[in-house]
């Protein structure tokens, strides 16, 4: 006999940053990705009278039955998640609170998913297991970016950085100390249809060219990854900067990413790279210090960034 469900339960997921490895992740090569604890998502449950599942969301207001297309995932996601639970799909109030830009290639979608089965699953008292998780959250990660690669979903439920390659098993990266980063909103969505259309254009004029830069990005992510263990920031910052530059000649930057990118390192940021699908979204910034990084993110300010964080990876 199922629990009676508590009256209110939340649940939550945080952000994420690729900080490394963004599109040759999906060529099989290697990638690193943060928890982005600074912004984050928090559902709300709780029971209402009526038949109805009522959602509160920025995107939309008013019952399931009626949810927009662009949300289909989000309610296949609640739908699916109710099937799992052996539980109703009525009498209930579903707010979904969101800190996280959408289409900034900080894991909006994926975070909103975990947060909303998280809810469920403590609103009506059952344990969730990972495998639980993640097999709810990619069905909706997947009306959201189709074939998703996982590395947005692994990291948006973990409290660690990760190490992630296709079809492999993720791993733990080692943190040596810790690293400072400034991350900038540029403001417009990002088109990864646009930039993943690219690098495909790009590979059937020139294969080989492509091949080698995607190559070359799995080789800097692995040297990244020393890096971060040895605590070193000038190494790590060098091959932040030399991805960057494949980034670029694969198509998947632009003239406004690009300009913040030299605003950033020109203000003193170790290293600059646009982090996530491209052609807008953001940029991440590897600075020295706090202090530096907030003579970088007022610099970023100035030219035209939208909004800034600070971001500090602890040692671990």
């Amino acid at each position: 006999m199922l629990e009676t469900p508590q009256k209110v339960a939340v649940g939550r997921a945080h952000s994420k940053l690729i900080l490394i490895g963004e599109h040759s992740v999906v060529y099989g090569q290697p990638a690193i990705a943060f928890p982005f604890k600074q912004i984050e998502v928090k559902v709300t449950v709780k029971n209402i009278e009526g038949n109805a599942i009522q959602i509160e969301s920025p995107f939309y207001q008013g019952p399931l039955e009626q949810i927009p297309e662009k949300m289909e995932g989000i309610g296949d996601c609640i739908i699916q998640t109710l099937k799992v639970l052996e539980q109703r799909s009525s009498g209930l109030h579903i707010q979904i609170a969101s800190s996280i830009p959408i289409g900034r290639g900080l894991g909006s979608s994926a975070a909103i998913a975990i947060a909303l089965v998280r809810g469920l699953f403590v609103f009506f008292n059952q344990e969730l297991s990972d495998s639980q998780l993640m097999a709810l959250v990619e069905r909706a990660e997947k009306f959201a970016h189709g074939t998703p690669s996982g590395i947005d979903m692994m990291t948006a439920s973990s409290a660690n950085p990760i190490w992630f390659q296709k079809q492999h098993v993720v791993e733990h990266v080692k943190i040596g100390a810790p690293f400072h980063f400034v991350v900038a909103d540029s403001g417009r969505v990002g088109d990864t249809y646009a930039a993943v259309k690219s690098i495909r254009d790009k590979y059937e004029i020139k294969p080989e060219k492509i091949e080698e830069s995607i190559t070359l990005l799995g080789k800097l992510a692995l040297e990244v990854r020393q890096g971060l263990a040895a605590g070193d920031s000038q190494q790590v910052g060098d091959k932040l900067n030399q991805a960057q530059q494949h980034l670029a000649l694969l198509g998947v930057s632009d003239p406004g990413l690009d300009g913040l990118v030299d605003t950033a390192r020109t203000a003193g940021a170790i290293a600059a790279k646009l982090t996530g699908g491209g052609r807008g979204g953001c940029i991440l910034a590897l600075v020295e210090n706090e202090q530096l990084g907030k003579k970088v993110a007022d610099a970023l300010i100035q030219a035209g960034a939208a909004q800034t964080w600070q971001y500090t990876i602890a040692k671990c």
